[in-house]
């Protein structure tokens, strides 16, 4: 009985609604190529109204990714919103073209963008099956699919598909349609063509693909979800050994060949969250492109962004940090991952930025501490003061008394303001070589009484000081914030001979097609006298060799340096430079509290410094600073700062030429203005 028989093969109103869909399916893609092929009929002009013109096929402009590469054009992060790189068809193998074919449209060089024979050998399996197993539609359908319509499923959506692949095929030759879709098909894990899925499965282009990794490819399209290898191992390669099947069923390779890359082993890429390892920086290279260019042209218009960073030192970097702020934590007893820390590293000469961490972990915090937090700089703003007072007559031999002090205190009526030095000790009269390089506070102090607060603001801010200035004395104790940025360029500008550069993170910028959005061109000023620079980088080098940044010493090089440290070692800094680089450290809590009873800026800030920048420096020469033309050397005490005697031991000081100390042997002893009270 006919009907029994249809009831047993079909057991259930739900499979008996799958036929009619398919068999509905069938008949509306019949009268699709019908409507095609006769032509010049209402309905078929009808339908074809709101078609899109096919012209730009030609000039294919996918949406794709922009990258972002380092100083020696290593691939550092992209932007996209679908992961997509674009391949030229000539550079695709040929046997990866063939597996898609096999698997997707085996008559794809045969037909005319509609395949009737596919159409019915596919439907009748499906009839046979229960189920869809197999599509009908071509290549060139799923071209005009993914460029042109939405993913409805309704009659008149296939019908516009099947009339787009009609018109498709006239327009461009077989290469070009294969072209279009091997760069727009997804194939799973958020990759968008060929190219972007080769380097996410395999970690390789597409160029270099093999048999067994280009079939496992093909296989993708139907559903890349149930056939990823990362996911279902097994579908995958079953669905590998049948895109296998049907290329070795229509010629393009051997049973022999079929047999051996069905055995071959996978070696799949790791799925695993990118190292975002310049996490901050890229963060600051988004930000300035999309405020400047827009999203649309940043997400999709593939720049190629050409950075300063330095990928190895970036690494050393973030190395540096967390190992720095995990001793500290243990030494404190801290729960690991409280105390935060910043670095930031540029080339002396040029100001194009090596290395910025911004924080221990971007996922949990973008806010960059490198760039965007003030800070309290403490002792690590007396160099600016000390170079300000050079430039106005002083020098490293000009000695001052320390000695307890009492001011009036703009902060409560009447009140007095009592500064003290760190260690709550007074040396009496001393060098500013040694007030700088012991980091002497009351002494500081006394040089901005001298010099004028106005002026030191105002030659701070032309070493490149942005951040608003204190106009009081408290100003030589750094209690201004500024951000770690702004420290590292106005040191800079001692480092580099009085020039001052500008920081930045993007040497070059091009869009797809070659052009030039902009290039950065260096430039330097100069802004204070490079003698003047070079007294305070010579003293800075003592800090080193004998102050309070000795941890740093067994660099082995020359490094003019500075440690900083706030009221209850709330900020810790180290900023430090060599003649060719120059980096600087911040370490402390978000919230400001205490470090800890002893961790100054040596202790604290300085060892991040010193694992940085050993690394950086491996394997490069000694650099010592250059001595301008201008600057004499004479052999003072170090005590007094008066020339020594030949048998007399001290040290070899930085004068301007034609501003000498005073003769020892003159006999005339402290002359007004050799003593500063």
């Amino acid at each position: 009985m006919p009907v029994s028989r249809k009831r047993s093969k079909y057991k259930n109103n739900g499979e008996i609604k799958k036929l009619s869909t398919l068999f509905n399916l069938f008949l509306g893609i019949i009268i699709c190529v019908l409507l095609v092929t006769v032509g010049g009929t209402a309905t078929y002009y009808a339908l074809t109204l709101d078609l899109p013109g096919i012209d730009a096929l030609k000039d294919y402009r996918p949406s794709i990714a922009s990258r972002v590469y380092d100083d020696n054009n290593e691939l550092i992060d992209e932007f996209f919103l679908e992961d997509r790189k674009v391949v030229k068809i000539a550079e695709i193998p040929k046997i990866v073209r063939y597996a898609f074919v096999a698997s997707e449209d085996s008559r794809f060089y045969q037909h005319t963008g509609l395949d009737i024979q596919s159409i019915f050998r596919a439907t009748l399996k499906n009839v046979e099956a229960g189920h869809i197993v197999q599509g009908g539609s071509t290549i060139t359908q799923q071209v005009a699919k993914m460029m042109y319509l939405s993913p409805e499923k309704k009659y008149t959506r296939k019908i516009k598909e099947a009339i787009l692949a009609y018109k498709i095929d006239k327009y461009l030759n077989k290469d070009e349609i294969l072209n279009l879709y091997l760069n727009q098909i997804y194939l799973g894990h958020g990759t968008y063509g060929i190219e972007s899925a080769s380097l996410g499965y395999f970690g390789k282009s597409a160029k270099d693909l093999k048999l067994h990794e280009a079939a496992l490819l093909a296989g993708l399209p139907k559903a890349p979800t149930n056939y990823s290898p990362f996911l279902h191992y097994e579908k995958a390669k079953e669905r590998q050994l049948y895109v296998l099947t049907r290329m070795m069923e229509d010629g393009y390779i051997s049973q022999e060949e079929m047999k051996k890359a069905s055995a071959a082993p996978l070696k799949l890429r790791p799925i695993r969250p990118k190292d975002k390892v310049a996490a901050y920086f890229v963060e600051t290279v988004r930000r300035y492109v999309q405020e400047k260019y827009g999203a649309d042209v940043l997400y999709k218009e593939g720049l190629s962004i050409y950075t300063t960073l330095n990928l190895s030192a970036q690494k050393y970097a973030r190395d540096a940090v967390e190992k720095g702020l995990a001793e500290l934590e243990d030494r404190e007893q801290y729960k690991r991952g409280l105390v935060q820390g910043a670095l930031f590293c540029m080339d002396v000469k040029t100001g194009a930025i090596r290395a910025m961490v911004g924080g221990r972990d971007f996922n949990k915090s973008e806010f960059n501490r490198a760039m965007q937090s003030r800070r309290q700089p403490g002792s690590a703003f007396k160099p600016l003061i000390y170079t300000a007072a050079f430039d106005k007559g002083f020098n490293p031999s000009s000695r001052f008394i320390d000695s307890p002090i009492a001011l009036e205190d703009p902060s409560q009526e009447g009140g007095l303001w009592k500064p003290k030095n760190f260690d709550g000790k007074f040396l009496g009269p001393i060098t500013m070589r040694t007030g700088l390089v012991q980091s002497r506070n009351i002494v500081t102090i006394k040089i901005l009484q001298e010099i004028g607060v106005d002026y030191a603001v105002s030659y701070a801010t032309n070493m490149g000081i942005t951040s608003p200035l204190s106009r009081n004395l408290a100003l030589a104790l750094g209690v201004s914030g500024v951000t770690l940025q702004e420290l590292v360029q106005a040191y800079d500008v001692l480092a580099n001979q009085g020039q001052k550069v500008t920081p930045y993170f993007i040497k070059k910028i091009v869009d797809r097609t070659g052009n030039v959005f902009e290039e950065t061109k260096v430039q330097s000023e100069q802004v204070i006298d490079p003698r003047i620079a070079f007294m305070t980088t010579y003293v800075m080098q003592d800090v080193v060799i004998s102050g309070t940044g000795t941890r740093v010493k067994s660099i082995g090089r020359p490094v003019a340096a500075k440690t900083g440290t706030t009221n209850d070692m709330r900020d810790a800094w180290f900023i430090g430079s060599t003649p060719s680089l120059i980096a600087g450290v911040w370490v402390g809590f978000d919230q400001e509290a205490s470090l800890g009873n002893q961790e100054v800026g040596g202790r604290a800030a300085a060892p991040v410094w010193l694992y940085f920048m050993e690394k950086f420096l491996q394997n490069t020469p000694v650099e010592s600073f250059p001595i301008p033309q201008g600057i004499v050397f004479v052999k003072v005490n170090s005590q007094t700062g008066k020339p020594a005697g030949v048998l007399e031991k001290g040290i070899n000081e930085a004068f301007l030429e034609g501003a000498l100390p005073k003769d020892r042997a003159g006999g005339m002893g402290e002359e007004k203005g050799d003593l500063f009270r």
